[in-house]
């Protein structure tokens, strides 16, 4: 019976890297929340893809996060992963994966582009977990945006009750066209 649920265990884990890969999650990722081995994971990237995995680091740097649009969708991203680990029994990969679904719904919906990625919301997830960033309610709207850790919640504003001087302006670079 232990072989069974090896085996059953083992779908599910390539079952998991499948749905990241078509997610366009970077090998890293996959290495990080699978028990695969690194030539199964090559292997299966490659015939999912159709091509090689990128290869380089993964972006380290929380500045991203920060910045006027990429915080918009990492908050809106974040906000929706943490309602689903506290209300379903999804955790871990299995919820980063369905908040990201979730988020690029929600984002198409709107007729916008995503700006997060999927390895970019994983990095996201792994960053306020380990307390190098945290979510701040925002003093005006009430809503929580990824701010840096220990920001001061009484004086944080979003960036949506006060954009920067210049959002909105580049429609054609994405931007968000502000009434």
């Amino acid at each position: 019976m232990a072989t069974s649920k090896s085996i059953l265990g083992e779908q599910r884990q390539i079952e998991r890297a499948i749905n990241l890969i078509e997610m366009g999650a970077r090998l890293q990722v996959l290495e990080s929340e699978t028990e695969l081995s690194y030539e199964r994971l090559l292997k299966l990237y490659k015939e999912v893809a159709g091509k090689s995995p990128s290869k380089g680091q993964l972006p380290f740097s929380t500045d991203w996060f920060l910045t006027w649009q990429p915080n918009i969708h990492s908050s809106l991203f974040h906000n929706i992963y943490t309602w689903l680990v506290k209300s379903s029994a999804l955790e871990g990969i299995d919820a980063l994966i369905k908040a990201y679904q979730l988020y690029t719904e929600q984002i198409e919906a709107c007729g916008l582009e995503a700006q997060l990625s999927i390895t970019r919301a994983w990095r996201l997830v792994r960053f306020v977990e380990n307390k190098m960033l945290q979510t701040t309610p925002c003093s005006k709207c009430g809503g929580h945006f990824v701010t840096e850790a220990y920001e001061n919640p009484r004086h944080f504003v979003c960036g949506l009750c006060e954009p920067p001087a210049r959002a909105g302006k580049g429609a054609a670079a994405g931007g968000i066209q502000l009434q």
